[in-house]
């Protein structure tokens, strides 16, 4: 478990941030610019002093301003990767990711060896490459290698992708996800990308304004009407679920969690969990189930929150399905028109083209 407590005042904001989250996984900060996310990444890596602070890592203290606990960032054994890279101009990539291995704590074991992140990052071709001649994608690349040979027991990274273009980050992104399937090594993750949330996260910490509006798994709080209503468009729940079978004649997949069965478009050739994201603006709701209708998926639910947007005609429903909820956003006139209300059963009602199943779990 990783907590963290902090307070300060800056002269534009007032920060006071706290959450805990589970280890090992992938915990997103997510939040617009100047929401306070790097600050709290950098207090827990022991770079910046707040005016209070606790921060602790599987129940060890690393800084806590009230019993005047501050261990140093270099005795912290925590990796970062900033959004530059911070290569060292002068040395060539092996060069970059040697010194990593050089502020391994003398006498540990090196789990992940110079072999292991060359092979891992496909930076064999650039070892004798200076920094000045590789792409952004490139870069992130070996301040990530140079992050891991430091063998850290948490990894954090600060909006690493941000000054790359979207094919480099499509680049990045395997890596991420493969030391998170393959390496118990906990991340910490600052990003303002839904996108880089959908496909990352483990647990969610949203942060508004110096504060944090919502802490928990990535199907909660993607499912948090304070988030959809922020995102507009951009909100969608995300799930994780299993692969049940292919049916390549009609060119789809089944996957399934608990009584939320879906048809997907086609994933031939994977098997195990996925994550998918349904948009709330592609979720129909209906009273009955339609008969000789096109959409494939028709899910019986109940109504179990609703959250009108200000100032608009739109409305978010949040619909449960077992254990697990969807989010549809339809208008106040339809709430009207179908007779909504908190427990009223429904059916969802959900193109399989709509569903989008992400990279990564396995």
């Amino acid at each position: 478990m990783i907590t963290v407590a902090l307070s300060h005042k800056f002269p534009t904001i007032e920060l006071d941030i706290a959450f805990s989250a589970p280890t090992p996984g992938t915990t997103v900060l997510f939040g617009a610019s100047g929401s306070g996310k790097s600050t709290a990444l950098a207090a827990i890596a022991g770079l910046f002093r707040t005016d209070r602070v606790h921060v602790s890592l599987n129940e060890e203290v690393l800084a806590d301003t009230g019993h005047g606990v501050f261990m140093p960032p270099e005795q912290r054994r925590i990796g970062t990767v900033f959004q530059d890279g911070r290569l060292f101009p002068h040395l060539d990539v092996l060069g970059n990711l040697k010194y990593g291995a050089k502020r391994a704590q003398a006498g540990g074991t090196a789990h992940i060896t110079l072999p292991d992140v060359v092979q891992m990052l496909g930076l064999e071709p650039y070892l004798a490459h200076r920094p000045h001649t590789l792409s952004g994608g490139e870069k992130q690349r070996v301040a990530l290698g140079r992050a891991l040979l430091s063998q850290p027991r948490l990894l954090l990274l600060d909006e690493p992708l941000t000054n790359i273009d979207e094919a480099r980050r499509a680049e990045i992104i395997p890596y991420l996800l493969n030391l998170r399937r393959n390496h118990a090594l906990p991340m910490v993750y600052v990003t303002h990308s839904m996108r880089e949330v959908s496909v990352l996260a483990d647990h969610v910490v949203m942060i508004g304004n110096g504060f944090v509006e919502a802490s928990g798994s990535l199907s909660e709080v993607s499912a948090n009407p304070r988030l959809a209503i922020a995102l507009r468009d951009e909100a969608g729940v995300v799930l994780r679920m299993r692969i049940i079978d292919h049916d390549s004649f009609r060119r789809l997949t089944r996957v399934q969690a608990g009584p939320l069965s879906l048809d997907v478009p086609l994933q031939a050739g994977r098997n195990g969990m996925v994550r998918v994201k349904i948009p709330a603006r592609e979720i129909i709701l209906a009273r009955s189930q339609p008969s000789a209708i096109s959409i494939n998926n028709g899910i019986s639910g109940r109504v179990r929150a609703m959250h009108e947007e200000l100032d608009s005609n739109i409305a978010l429903v949040q619909v449960a399905v077992g254990d697990n909820v969807l989010l549809a956003r339809v208008t106040r006139n339809a709430i009207g028109r179908l007779g909504l209300e908190t427990g009223a059963a429904v059916i969802a009602l959900i193109k399989s083209s709509s569903i989008e199943v992400l990279p990564g779990e396995g």
